[in-house]
Protein backbone atom coordinates (compact mmCIF):
# COMPACT_ATOMS: atom_id res chain seq x y z
CA UNK A 1 0.00 0.00 0.00
CA UNK A 2 1.42 3.76 -0.99
CA UNK A 3 2.62 5.24 2.06
CA UNK A 4 0.29 8.48 1.01
CA UNK A 5 -2.96 5.79 1.13
CA UNK A 6 -1.70 4.56 4.37
CA UNK A 7 -1.21 8.58 5.55
CA UNK A 8 -4.91 9.47 4.77
CA UNK A 9 -6.35 6.08 6.43
CA UNK A 10 -4.71 7.19 9.44
CA UNK A 11 -6.05 10.68 9.18
CA UNK A 12 -9.38 9.64 8.79
CA UNK A 13 -8.93 7.52 11.39
CA UNK A 14 -7.78 10.09 13.97
CA UNK A 15 -9.85 13.04 12.72
CA UNK A 16 -12.77 10.27 13.49
CA UNK A 17 -11.37 9.67 16.99
CA UNK A 18 -10.99 13.33 17.46
CA UNK A 19 -14.91 14.18 16.84
CA UNK A 20 -15.93 11.00 19.04
CA UNK A 21 -13.87 12.75 21.59
CA UNK A 22 -14.98 16.19 21.82
CA UNK A 23 -18.68 15.12 21.01
CA UNK A 24 -18.02 12.92 24.35
CA UNK A 25 -16.73 16.39 26.24
CA UNK A 26 -20.14 17.85 24.75
CA UNK A 27 -22.40 15.35 25.81
CA UNK A 28 -20.83 15.31 29.64
CA UNK A 29 -22.65 18.65 29.78
CA UNK A 30 -26.18 17.70 28.85
CA UNK A 31 -28.99 15.68 30.86
CA UNK A 32 -31.62 13.45 30.13
CA UNK A 33 -34.96 12.83 31.72
CA UNK A 34 -35.42 10.49 34.28
CA UNK A 35 -36.11 6.60 33.18
CA UNK A 36 -40.05 5.81 33.37
CA UNK A 37 -41.33 3.38 34.88
CA UNK A 38 -40.09 -0.32 34.06
CA UNK A 39 -42.48 -2.33 31.55
CA UNK A 40 -42.58 -5.27 29.48
CA UNK A 41 -42.66 -5.62 26.36
CA UNK A 42 -45.68 -8.15 26.06
CA UNK A 43 -48.86 -8.73 23.69
CA UNK A 44 -52.17 -7.70 25.88
CA UNK A 45 -52.41 -9.48 29.01
CA UNK A 46 -55.44 -11.40 29.61
CA UNK A 47 -54.57 -13.55 32.22
CA UNK A 48 -52.66 -17.09 32.11
CA UNK A 49 -52.48 -19.04 28.86
CA UNK A 50 -53.25 -22.42 29.53
CA UNK A 51 -51.50 -24.19 25.71
CA UNK A 52 -48.11 -22.01 25.55
CA UNK A 53 -47.64 -24.40 22.80
CA UNK A 54 -50.72 -23.69 20.92
CA UNK A 55 -49.44 -20.09 20.96
CA UNK A 56 -46.09 -19.97 20.19
CA UNK A 57 -47.05 -22.33 17.01
CA UNK A 58 -50.07 -20.12 16.41
CA UNK A 59 -48.52 -16.74 16.58
CA UNK A 60 -45.11 -18.54 14.54
CA UNK A 61 -47.45 -19.67 11.52
CA UNK A 62 -49.13 -15.83 11.51
CA UNK A 63 -45.00 -14.22 11.23
CA UNK A 64 -44.25 -17.38 8.46
CA UNK A 65 -47.79 -16.65 6.39
CA UNK A 66 -48.32 -13.05 6.40
CA UNK A 67 -44.52 -12.41 5.63
CA UNK A 68 -44.26 -14.39 2.91
CA UNK A 69 -47.82 -13.42 1.69
CA UNK A 70 -45.77 -10.26 1.43
CA UNK A 71 -42.29 -10.83 0.88
CA UNK A 72 -44.52 -11.93 -2.81
CA UNK A 73 -45.73 -8.91 -3.17
CA UNK A 74 -42.92 -6.80 -2.41
CA UNK A 75 -40.80 -8.97 -5.32
CA UNK A 76 -42.69 -7.20 -7.72
CA UNK A 77 -41.25 -3.95 -6.44
CA UNK A 78 -37.70 -5.38 -6.38
CA UNK A 79 -37.65 -5.72 -2.55
CA UNK A 80 -35.58 -8.68 -0.32
CA UNK A 81 -37.80 -10.87 1.74
CA UNK A 82 -36.73 -9.77 4.56
CA UNK A 83 -38.85 -6.50 4.03
CA UNK A 84 -42.13 -8.64 4.07
CA UNK A 85 -41.14 -10.74 7.24
CA UNK A 86 -40.25 -7.34 9.11
CA UNK A 87 -43.36 -6.10 8.33
CA UNK A 88 -45.49 -9.10 9.30
CA UNK A 89 -44.14 -8.81 13.00
CA UNK A 90 -44.64 -4.92 13.62
CA UNK A 91 -48.72 -5.84 12.28
CA UNK A 92 -49.37 -8.54 14.50
CA UNK A 93 -47.72 -6.16 17.29
CA UNK A 94 -49.30 -3.47 19.05
CA UNK A 95 -48.88 -1.24 16.08
CA UNK A 96 -51.17 -2.43 13.89
CA UNK A 97 -53.24 -5.80 14.76
CA UNK A 98 -53.05 -4.48 18.55
CA UNK A 99 -54.99 -0.95 17.69
CA UNK A 100 -57.90 -2.41 15.39
CA UNK A 101 -57.95 -5.54 17.14
CA UNK A 102 -57.06 -6.08 20.77
CA UNK A 103 -58.47 -9.30 21.37
CA UNK A 104 -57.20 -10.86 18.36
CA UNK A 105 -53.92 -9.46 18.94
CA UNK A 106 -53.80 -10.71 22.63
CA UNK A 107 -55.14 -14.31 21.25
CA UNK A 108 -52.03 -14.54 18.67
CA UNK A 109 -49.53 -12.94 20.80
CA UNK A 110 -50.19 -13.15 24.42
CA UNK A 111 -48.32 -12.20 27.34
CA UNK A 112 -47.89 -15.83 28.03
CA UNK A 113 -45.81 -16.74 25.69
CA UNK A 114 -43.01 -13.87 25.61
CA UNK A 115 -40.54 -16.51 27.82
CA UNK A 116 -41.01 -18.76 24.79
CA UNK A 117 -40.55 -16.41 21.77
CA UNK A 118 -37.56 -15.00 23.45
CA UNK A 119 -35.58 -18.29 23.72
CA UNK A 120 -36.81 -19.18 20.14
CA UNK A 121 -35.79 -15.52 18.66
CA UNK A 122 -32.21 -16.07 21.00
CA UNK A 123 -31.55 -19.79 18.50
CA UNK A 124 -32.64 -18.50 15.69
CA UNK A 125 -30.79 -15.31 15.74
CA UNK A 126 -27.72 -16.95 16.80
CA UNK A 127 -27.69 -19.82 14.16
CA UNK A 128 -28.34 -16.91 12.01
CA UNK A 129 -25.19 -15.06 13.01
CA UNK A 130 -23.22 -18.42 12.58
CA UNK A 131 -24.46 -18.51 8.74
CA UNK A 132 -23.34 -15.02 8.22
CA UNK A 133 -20.24 -15.87 9.47
CA UNK A 134 -19.99 -18.93 6.90
CA UNK A 135 -20.92 -16.65 3.80
CA UNK A 136 -17.63 -14.45 4.27
CA UNK A 137 -15.01 -14.85 2.09
CA UNK A 138 -12.07 -13.76 3.89
CA UNK A 139 -9.80 -14.76 1.01
CA UNK A 140 -11.58 -12.11 -1.31
CA UNK A 141 -10.66 -9.67 1.62
CA UNK A 142 -7.13 -10.05 1.00
CA UNK A 143 -7.46 -10.17 -2.93
CA UNK A 144 -8.07 -6.30 -2.91
CA UNK A 145 -6.58 -5.57 0.91
CA UNK A 146 -6.00 -1.60 1.20
CA UNK A 147 -9.19 -0.67 -1.36
CA UNK A 148 -11.55 -2.77 -0.01
CA UNK A 149 -10.38 -2.02 3.77
CA UNK A 150 -10.03 1.84 2.70
CA UNK A 151 -13.67 1.96 1.31
CA UNK A 152 -14.83 -0.46 3.96
CA UNK A 153 -13.92 1.39 7.21
CA UNK A 154 -14.80 4.59 5.57
CA UNK A 155 -18.24 3.54 5.04
CA UNK A 156 -18.24 2.46 9.23
CA UNK A 157 -16.19 5.93 10.43
CA UNK A 158 -18.89 8.45 8.95
CA UNK A 159 -21.80 7.19 9.71
CA UNK A 160 -20.30 6.58 13.30
CA UNK A 161 -19.08 9.53 13.58
CA UNK A 162 -21.99 11.36 12.17
CA UNK A 163 -24.52 8.91 14.60
CA UNK A 164 -22.72 9.54 17.19
CA UNK A 165 -23.16 13.47 16.78
CA UNK A 166 -26.49 13.08 16.25
CA UNK A 167 -26.59 12.04 19.66
CA UNK A 168 -25.88 15.49 20.86
CA UNK A 169 -29.37 16.29 19.93
CA UNK A 170 -30.90 12.43 20.30
CA UNK A 171 -29.84 12.06 24.07
CA UNK A 172 -31.65 14.67 25.80
CA UNK A 173 -34.76 13.85 24.10
CA UNK A 174 -34.97 10.31 23.74
CA UNK A 175 -33.03 8.90 26.38
CA UNK A 176 -33.39 8.79 30.40
CA UNK A 177 -30.52 9.62 32.57
CA UNK A 178 -29.42 6.34 33.66
CA UNK A 179 -27.55 6.07 30.62
CA UNK A 180 -24.44 7.69 30.35
CA UNK A 181 -24.00 9.85 27.24
CA UNK A 182 -20.96 7.95 25.92
CA UNK A 183 -22.90 4.61 25.82
CA UNK A 184 -25.82 6.44 24.24
CA UNK A 185 -23.28 8.04 21.26
CA UNK A 186 -21.12 4.71 20.80
CA UNK A 187 -24.74 3.01 20.35
CA UNK A 188 -25.85 5.44 18.30
CA UNK A 189 -22.92 5.30 16.37
CA UNK A 190 -22.59 1.61 15.92
CA UNK A 191 -26.28 1.76 14.98
CA UNK A 192 -25.52 4.23 11.63
CA UNK A 193 -22.65 1.88 10.91
CA UNK A 194 -24.05 -1.88 9.96
CA UNK A 195 -24.37 -2.96 6.31
CA UNK A 196 -26.39 -6.31 5.95
CA UNK A 197 -24.15 -8.18 4.46
CA UNK A 198 -26.48 -11.19 3.39
CA UNK A 199 -29.47 -9.28 2.25
CA UNK A 200 -26.89 -7.26 -0.21
CA UNK A 201 -25.60 -10.88 -1.55
CA UNK A 202 -29.52 -11.40 -2.18
CA UNK A 203 -30.08 -8.10 -4.17
CA UNK A 204 -26.81 -8.68 -6.08
CA UNK A 205 -27.71 -12.30 -6.71
CA UNK A 206 -30.93 -11.26 -8.03
CA UNK A 207 -29.73 -9.00 -10.34
CA UNK A 208 -27.00 -11.57 -11.89
CA UNK A 209 -24.13 -9.13 -9.85
CA UNK A 210 -22.19 -11.30 -8.40
CA UNK A 211 -19.15 -11.80 -10.35
CA UNK A 212 -19.50 -7.73 -12.19
CA UNK A 213 -16.85 -5.66 -10.39
CA UNK A 214 -19.11 -3.80 -8.67
CA UNK A 215 -20.55 -6.82 -6.96
CA UNK A 216 -17.32 -8.26 -6.00
CA UNK A 217 -16.58 -5.15 -4.57
CA UNK A 218 -19.66 -4.33 -2.43
CA UNK A 219 -19.39 -7.92 -1.09
CA UNK A 220 -15.63 -7.82 0.00
CA UNK A 221 -16.71 -4.69 1.44
CA UNK A 222 -19.80 -5.64 3.27
CA UNK A 223 -17.66 -8.68 4.40
CA UNK A 224 -14.56 -6.29 6.16
CA UNK A 225 -17.71 -3.94 7.43
CA UNK A 226 -19.36 -6.69 9.05
CA UNK A 227 -16.34 -8.11 10.41
CA UNK A 228 -15.12 -4.42 11.94
CA UNK A 229 -18.96 -3.72 13.28
CA UNK A 230 -19.16 -6.74 15.03
CA UNK A 231 -16.03 -6.04 16.85
CA UNK A 232 -16.83 -2.73 17.46
CA UNK A 233 -20.84 -3.53 18.65
CA UNK A 234 -18.48 -6.29 21.32
CA UNK A 235 -16.66 -3.07 22.81
CA UNK A 236 -19.77 -1.20 22.51
CA UNK A 237 -21.96 -3.57 24.70
CA UNK A 238 -18.81 -4.07 27.22
CA UNK A 239 -18.56 -0.21 28.02
CA UNK A 240 -22.72 0.12 28.22
CA UNK A 241 -22.74 -3.01 30.51
CA UNK A 242 -19.95 -2.52 32.89
CA UNK A 243 -17.85 0.62 34.58
CA UNK A 244 -15.42 2.29 33.01
CA UNK A 245 -12.62 -0.20 34.99
CA UNK A 246 -14.79 -3.38 34.02
CA UNK A 247 -15.05 -2.26 30.23
CA UNK A 248 -11.47 -2.18 30.07
CA UNK A 249 -11.42 -5.93 31.40
CA UNK A 250 -14.47 -6.86 28.87
CA UNK A 251 -12.81 -5.34 25.76
CA UNK A 252 -9.32 -7.14 26.80
CA UNK A 253 -10.97 -10.27 27.03
CA UNK A 254 -12.46 -9.92 23.88
CA UNK A 255 -9.32 -9.15 22.07
CA UNK A 256 -7.90 -12.07 23.70
CA UNK A 257 -11.24 -14.34 22.49
CA UNK A 258 -11.02 -13.26 18.97
CA UNK A 259 -6.96 -13.73 18.91
CA UNK A 260 -7.79 -17.30 20.24
CA UNK A 261 -9.75 -17.88 17.83
CA UNK A 262 -7.75 -17.09 14.83
CA UNK A 263 -4.48 -18.64 16.25
CA UNK A 264 -5.81 -21.75 17.92
CA UNK A 265 -8.97 -22.51 17.18
CA UNK A 266 -9.11 -21.68 13.18
CA UNK A 267 -6.33 -24.09 12.22
CA UNK A 268 -8.05 -26.80 13.98
CA UNK A 269 -11.05 -25.83 11.80
CA UNK A 270 -9.23 -26.17 8.87
CA UNK A 271 -7.65 -29.20 9.62
CA UNK A 272 -11.28 -30.33 10.49
CA UNK A 273 -12.13 -29.44 7.00
CA UNK A 274 -9.78 -30.98 5.31
CA UNK A 275 -10.46 -34.44 6.99
CA UNK A 276 -14.45 -34.19 6.07
CA UNK A 277 -13.61 -33.04 2.89
CA UNK A 278 -13.75 -36.66 0.95
CA UNK A 279 -16.36 -37.43 3.62
CA UNK A 280 -18.52 -35.31 5.57
CA UNK A 281 -19.50 -37.78 8.56
CA UNK A 282 -21.54 -36.62 11.69
CA UNK A 283 -18.59 -36.18 13.87
CA UNK A 284 -17.33 -32.81 12.32
CA UNK A 285 -20.95 -31.88 11.99
CA UNK A 286 -20.93 -32.26 16.17
CA UNK A 287 -17.98 -30.23 16.82
CA UNK A 288 -18.97 -27.72 14.25
CA UNK A 289 -22.09 -27.28 16.18
CA UNK A 290 -20.42 -27.69 19.62
CA UNK A 291 -18.19 -25.25 18.65
CA UNK A 292 -20.63 -22.90 17.47
CA UNK A 293 -22.41 -23.01 20.88
CA UNK A 294 -19.53 -23.11 23.03
CA UNK A 295 -18.09 -19.88 20.99
CA UNK A 296 -21.54 -18.29 21.73
CA UNK A 297 -21.14 -19.01 25.45
CA UNK A 298 -18.02 -17.62 26.02
CA UNK A 299 -18.59 -14.51 24.60
CA UNK A 300 -22.35 -14.40 26.56
CA UNK A 301 -19.49 -14.65 29.63
CA UNK A 302 -17.41 -12.24 29.15
CA UNK A 303 -19.93 -9.77 28.10
CA UNK A 304 -20.55 -9.69 24.88
CA UNK A 305 -23.59 -10.65 23.20
CA UNK A 306 -23.82 -14.64 22.56
CA UNK A 307 -24.28 -14.00 18.44
CA UNK A 308 -20.84 -11.98 18.09
CA UNK A 309 -19.12 -15.80 18.98
CA UNK A 310 -21.39 -17.55 16.42
CA UNK A 311 -20.44 -14.95 13.53
CA UNK A 312 -16.75 -15.21 14.99
CA UNK A 313 -16.84 -18.94 14.67
CA UNK A 314 -18.52 -19.04 11.18
CA UNK A 315 -16.47 -17.07 9.84
CA UNK A 316 -13.62 -18.98 10.85
CA UNK A 317 -14.52 -22.11 8.90
CA UNK A 318 -13.65 -22.21 5.52
CA UNK A 319 -16.85 -20.75 3.69
CA UNK A 320 -16.08 -23.07 0.40
CA UNK A 321 -15.63 -26.20 1.97
CA UNK A 322 -17.91 -28.89 1.89
CA UNK A 323 -18.84 -28.37 5.96
CA UNK A 324 -19.39 -24.77 4.88
CA UNK A 325 -22.06 -25.84 2.47
CA UNK A 326 -23.51 -28.56 4.11
CA UNK A 327 -24.14 -26.34 7.28
CA UNK A 328 -25.46 -23.81 4.51
CA UNK A 329 -27.72 -26.34 2.76
CA UNK A 330 -29.45 -27.64 5.46
CA UNK A 331 -29.48 -24.82 8.14
CA UNK A 332 -30.64 -21.73 5.97
CA UNK A 333 -34.02 -23.31 5.46
CA UNK A 334 -34.86 -24.45 9.23
CA UNK A 335 -33.39 -21.00 10.90
CA UNK A 336 -35.05 -18.38 8.04
CA UNK A 337 -38.08 -20.05 7.87
CA UNK A 338 -39.02 -21.22 11.30
CA UNK A 339 -36.50 -19.57 13.98
CA UNK A 340 -36.32 -15.67 12.59
CA UNK A 341 -39.97 -15.63 12.57
CA UNK A 342 -40.02 -16.06 16.11
CA UNK A 343 -37.61 -12.67 16.18
CA UNK A 344 -39.85 -11.14 13.62
CA UNK A 345 -42.68 -11.76 16.24
CA UNK A 346 -40.62 -10.37 18.89
CA UNK A 347 -39.29 -7.25 17.18
CA UNK A 348 -43.07 -6.52 16.34
CA UNK A 349 -44.05 -6.53 19.84
CA UNK A 350 -41.38 -3.77 20.48
CA UNK A 351 -41.85 -1.90 17.04
CA UNK A 352 -44.75 0.56 18.74
CA UNK A 353 -45.16 3.04 15.76
CA UNK A 354 -47.78 5.25 17.91
CA UNK A 355 -44.89 6.29 20.21
CA UNK A 356 -44.02 8.04 16.91
CA UNK A 357 -46.95 10.73 17.07
CA UNK A 358 -46.92 14.28 15.67
CA UNK A 359 -44.97 16.50 13.40
CA UNK A 360 -41.45 17.41 15.21
CA UNK A 361 -41.05 12.85 15.79
CA UNK A 362 -41.48 12.38 12.49
CA UNK A 363 -39.19 15.20 11.44
CA UNK A 364 -36.99 13.63 13.70
CA UNK A 365 -37.20 10.26 12.51
CA UNK A 366 -36.22 11.75 8.85
CA UNK A 367 -33.24 12.94 10.38
CA UNK A 368 -32.21 9.77 11.71
CA UNK A 369 -32.80 7.99 7.59
CA UNK A 370 -30.77 11.20 6.36
CA UNK A 371 -27.96 11.15 8.69
CA UNK A 372 -28.21 7.16 8.40
CA UNK A 373 -27.96 7.54 4.63
CA UNK A 374 -25.15 10.60 4.10
CA UNK A 375 -23.04 8.66 6.35
CA UNK A 376 -23.05 5.47 4.81
CA UNK A 377 -23.26 6.65 1.42
CA UNK A 378 -21.10 9.85 1.67
CA UNK A 379 -18.19 7.64 3.35
CA UNK A 380 -18.45 5.08 0.74
CA UNK A 381 -18.76 7.52 -2.45
CA UNK A 382 -15.59 9.54 -1.30
CA UNK A 383 -13.62 6.80 -0.23
CA UNK A 384 -14.38 4.75 -3.81
CA UNK A 385 -13.61 7.89 -5.64
CA UNK A 386 -10.58 8.26 -3.98
CA UNK A 387 -8.89 4.66 -4.95
CA UNK A 388 -9.63 5.19 -8.35
CA UNK A 389 -13.34 4.00 -8.85
CA UNK A 390 -15.58 6.46 -11.68
CA UNK A 391 -18.60 8.32 -10.03
CA UNK A 392 -21.40 5.80 -11.39
CA UNK A 393 -19.95 2.73 -9.70
CA UNK A 394 -19.14 4.84 -6.76
CA UNK A 395 -22.53 5.67 -6.36
CA UNK A 396 -23.77 2.18 -6.57
CA UNK A 397 -21.44 0.93 -4.22
CA UNK A 398 -22.75 4.09 -1.85
CA UNK A 399 -26.24 2.34 -2.26
CA UNK A 400 -25.38 -0.82 -2.00
CA UNK A 401 -23.61 -0.39 1.45
CA UNK A 402 -26.45 1.35 2.83
CA UNK A 403 -28.13 -1.97 2.57
CA UNK A 404 -29.29 -2.69 6.79
CA UNK A 405 -32.42 -4.97 6.91
CA UNK A 406 -31.93 -7.20 9.39
CA UNK A 407 -28.78 -7.21 10.62
CA UNK A 408 -30.01 -3.57 11.47
CA UNK A 409 -32.67 -5.23 13.92
CA UNK A 410 -30.65 -7.43 15.58
CA UNK A 411 -28.56 -4.28 16.65
CA UNK A 412 -31.16 -2.36 17.62
CA UNK A 413 -32.92 -5.09 19.95
CA UNK A 414 -29.05 -5.58 21.63
CA UNK A 415 -29.98 -1.89 22.55
CA UNK A 416 -33.59 -1.99 24.26
CA UNK A 417 -32.24 -5.03 26.12
CA UNK A 418 -29.72 -3.10 27.30
CA UNK A 419 -31.39 -0.09 28.27
CA UNK A 420 -29.54 2.94 25.98
CA UNK A 421 -32.82 2.80 23.34
CA UNK A 422 -35.79 3.92 24.72
CA UNK A 423 -38.91 2.06 22.77
CA UNK A 424 -39.78 5.52 21.07
CA UNK A 425 -35.97 5.48 19.24
CA UNK A 426 -36.15 1.73 19.13
CA UNK A 427 -38.85 2.16 16.55
CA UNK A 428 -37.62 5.13 14.69
CA UNK A 429 -34.17 3.18 14.08
CA UNK A 430 -36.63 0.22 13.37
CA UNK A 431 -38.23 2.30 10.64
CA UNK A 432 -34.55 3.79 9.47
CA UNK A 433 -33.68 0.01 8.59
CA UNK A 434 -36.40 -0.53 6.76
CA UNK A 435 -36.23 2.82 4.64
CA UNK A 436 -32.76 2.44 3.66
CA UNK A 437 -33.24 -1.59 2.84
CA UNK A 438 -36.16 -0.88 0.84
CA UNK A 439 -34.64 2.13 -0.87
CA UNK A 440 -31.21 0.04 -1.88
CA UNK A 441 -32.75 -1.72 -4.85
CA UNK A 442 -34.83 0.94 -6.94
CA UNK A 443 -31.71 3.29 -6.36
CA UNK A 444 -29.70 0.73 -8.17
CA UNK A 445 -31.46 -0.35 -10.47
CA UNK A 446 -31.54 3.82 -11.33
CA UNK A 447 -27.90 4.47 -10.87
CA UNK A 448 -25.90 0.75 -11.96
CA UNK A 449 -26.06 -0.22 -15.67
CA UNK A 450 -23.90 -3.49 -15.39
CA UNK A 451 -24.53 -6.40 -17.46
CA UNK A 452 -25.81 -9.40 -15.34
CA UNK A 453 -23.34 -12.38 -14.78
CA UNK A 454 -24.35 -15.48 -13.43
CA UNK A 455 -24.64 -15.23 -9.63
CA UNK A 456 -22.61 -18.01 -7.78
CA UNK A 457 -23.15 -16.69 -4.17
CA UNK A 458 -25.81 -18.90 -2.32
CA UNK A 459 -29.49 -17.33 -1.66
CA UNK A 460 -29.24 -15.16 1.51
CA UNK A 461 -33.12 -14.85 2.61
CA UNK A 462 -32.33 -12.39 4.81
Amino acid sequence: MPWSAIGAYAAMLAAAAAVFLLVVRLGATLSAPPPAPPQVVTGVDTGPTSNILFHVVLALAAVIVIGRALGLLLAYLRQPPVIGEVLAGIMLGPSLLGRIAPDLAAFVLPAAIVPALTLIAQLGVVLYMFLVGLELNLDRVGSRAHTNVAISHASIVAPFVLGSSLALYLYPRFSTSDVPFISFALFSGVAMSITAFPVLARILADRGMTRSELGVIALTCAAVDDVTAWCLLACVVAVAEASAGSAVIVVALIIVFILLMLVAVKPLARRLVRASEDRLQWPAILVTLAGVFTSAFVTEQIGVHAIFGAFLFGAIVPHDSRLARTWTDNLTGPVTVLLLPAFFAFAGLRTRIDLVSGVSAWLVCGLIIAVATAGKFGGTFVAARLTGIDARQAAGLGILMNTRGLMELIVLNIGLDLGVLTPELFTMMVLMALATTMATSPLVDAVVRERPVRATIPDAQS
